[in-house]
């Protein structure tokens, strides 16, 4: 390979040194976050949909082409995809392989298109796009690589070069483009966590040492020393399975999406990678039917392969406490169809030489049918609870410590046995993954619609539930429970990670925020008094209802102390507490 072109192999290195790059900066990006808030998390978000992707791209091989390679990009990093800055990295990686996929070599002309297209696709992702941003950065990176390809460059290395050296100019410049950002002296934590990304994937190119090797939990080896054996409570999922699902036709992004998500449902240590013509699965499950049942749907089976993990560690066990060897058996998953059974979908699967465990099918029970369900995000036992006795179906745990991914809310949509499903994101982190699995479920051939609503924080959720108006339309209820997200003022009280100073706030680490809809209300050195001061600042004379929410680490009588100072002060309003549950935020507070 010239310094004029980069072929399938070098994309490959390229795209994983990008991605290790982003996961070694991921908490320096974290601590870029304009609030000093402990979930600052767009360098996890990041790199976890960088590493979804990367995993597949690591699983093709070296012979993998390059439509190959863009496939496990695009479709992994969108399944992958969490938080604002996540999505629109997945976006910013599907846009750029549209152009790539369809040539085997890239030049300087090739890269500019790409670049073109990854800004275009990812702005149109977005509702309303903010200059300052990581958007900016991107954009800045297509304007300079248009200019180099009109120029006449054809050194890639040249281009590259060029490329970073503007995209960090841009980055400079993002705290000028929004105050807030300048006000706490960091540049945009998007914008940096995609510069790494460039960085990385040109010291690839550069031929830099790197290890390349894309971690899986599941391929941590059993230690030979007996005082460190893994012990067999410790093994979760009983049975390794292996297969091969030869394809009856292609799977689409759905598919493929679905298919993966379901397995992670069932078990771990998933590894799944599909061509047009076959996708080769390995999952532990204590349930290996399930996903063999699944797999038919997609085609015929072959290579199959189910171990009895708890089995064999008791057997080396033994042998080890006997002084005797143990020999781990690898069974390589080849595409060799002629040298294993193939199974028809619904055929009765028999046990022979490459089957060793029977396997007893227990379907979960399906939920009764219903016109419209609901899936909602939050952290903490008793706000699952809330959103259940309302009327939810499935809570996704997550929220601001974890947001989901793409993958995960297409996940808990196939559970609900409706219709229609209507998410609640309860965050403004998630929203944009939220609206990415409804645009993507439109493939689905069950035809089961997702809808929207775009509550930012767990009480605004809980409003628009009440909001819900059984018997009526779906729009015409949508439309009601997205009206009453604007009712409803929130407030939540946390603690701070570092100093800094935020709209003339200044800010000590480890001081008590109370962050409003708005930005900072109130800073203390005492939970309840900053959350009290909070609330006043979010109170007006047409509020009638305040409703508090106590975290895992507040007690209750403290918190219902906090509720008799609120109900005394302001007497006009109903006052409710409620056990939340919820980690890292001790009160989340509403009024209406």
């Amino acid at each position: 390979m010239s310094n004029n072109s980069i072929d399938a192999k070098m994309m490959a290195k390229m795209f994983l040194t990008g991605a290790k790059n982003l996961e070694a900066k991921k908490e320096w990006i974290n601590e870029l976050n304009v609030f000093p808030v402990p979930d600052g998390d767009t360098g996890t978000n990041m790199t976890m949909t960088i590493m979804s992707a990367a995993k597949e791209v690591s699983n093709l091989g070296d012979n993998a082409d390059m439509q190959a390679i863009c496939k496990a990009i695009s479709s992994g990093s969108l399944r992958g995809a969490r938080g604002n800055s996540g999505v629109i990295l997945s976006q910013l990686l599907r846009g750029f392989t549209k152009i790539v996929k369809e040539h085997d070599q890239l030049n300087v002309t090739i890269l500019s298109e790409a670049f073109d297209k990854a800004v275009e696709t990812a702005y149109k992702a977005v509702m309303k796009p903010k200059e300052g941003t990581i958007l900016t950065v991107a954009k800045g990176t297509a304007e300079k690589a248009h200019e180099l390809s009109v120029e006449g460059c054809d050194d890639v290395e040249r281009f590259c070069e060029e490329v970073i050296k503007y995209a960090d100019e841009v980055l400079a410049k993002t705290p000028d483009m929004l105050p807030v950002l300048k006000q706490a002296g960091v540049v945009d934590s998007g914008g940096q966590g995609l510069v790494q990304v460039l960085k990385g994937a040109f010291d690839g190119f550069l031929g830099k040492e790197i290890n390349l090797t894309i971690s899986e939990e599941s391929v941590t080896p059993v230690s030979k020393n007996k005082e460190n054996a893994v012990q067999e409570e410790d093994i979760k999922f009983g049975y390794c399975t292996e297969f091969i699902v030869l394809l009856s036709k292609p799977l689409n992004v759905k598919q493929e999406i679905d298919f993966k998500a379901f397995l992670e449902s069932i078990g771990d240590s998933i590894v799944m990678v599909a061509d047009d013509e076959i996708c080769k699965v390995h999952v532990h499950s204590n349930d290996p039917g399930l996903a063999i049942q699944r797999a038919l749907m997609y085609g015929q089976l072959s290579n199959m392969k189910i171990d009895n993990m708890r089995m064999e560690h008791r057997e080396k066990l033994f042998h080890e406490n006997n002084d005797g060897s143990w020999a781990e058996i690898k069974t390589e998953i080849n595409g060799a169809a002629e040298l294993t059974p193939t199974y028809l979908p619904g055929d009765d699967i028999p046990l022979g030489d490459k089957v060793e465990m029977a396997v007893e099918v227990q379907a979960e029970p399906e939920m009764p049918h219903k016109e419209v369900g609901f899936v909602t995000v939050c952290a903490g036992s008793g706000l699952a609870e809330i959103f259940r006795g309302l009327g939810v179906d499935y809570v996704i745990e997550g929220g601001q410590t974890m947001n989901p991914s793409t993958a995960d809310i297409l996940d808990a949509v196939e559970k609900v046995n409706a219709d229609t499903v209507i998410v609640l994101p309860n965050n403004k982190n998630i929203i944009l993954a939220a609206n990415q699995a409804a645009i993507m479920s439109e493939d689905n051939d069950d035809n089961k619609k997702i809808v929207v609503v775009p509550s930012k924080t767990v009480p605004q959720g809980i409003t628009a539930l009440i909001n819900y108006v059984p018997g009526a339309s779906v729009e015409d209820s949508v439309a009601a429970m997205t009206e009453s997200l604007s009712t409803v003022n929130t407030g939540e009280v946390t603690y701070a990670v570092r100093d800094t100073v935020i709209d003339d706030v200044q800010i000590k680490q480890g001081d008590y925020m109370g962050i409003g809809d708005a930005g900072i209300l109130a800073v203390g050195g005492e939970i309840a008094d900053v959350t009290f001061d909070m609330l006043s600042k979010m109170m007006s004379d047409e509020l009638e209802l305040i409703s508090v929410y106590y975290g895992e680490d507040v007690e209750e009588s403290e918190a219902e102390n906090l509720r008799q100072k609120i109900s005394d002060s302001f007497p006009g309003c109903d006052v409710e507490l409620q056990y939340g549950g919820q980690p890292i935020y001790y009160y989340i507070v509403s009024a209406e």
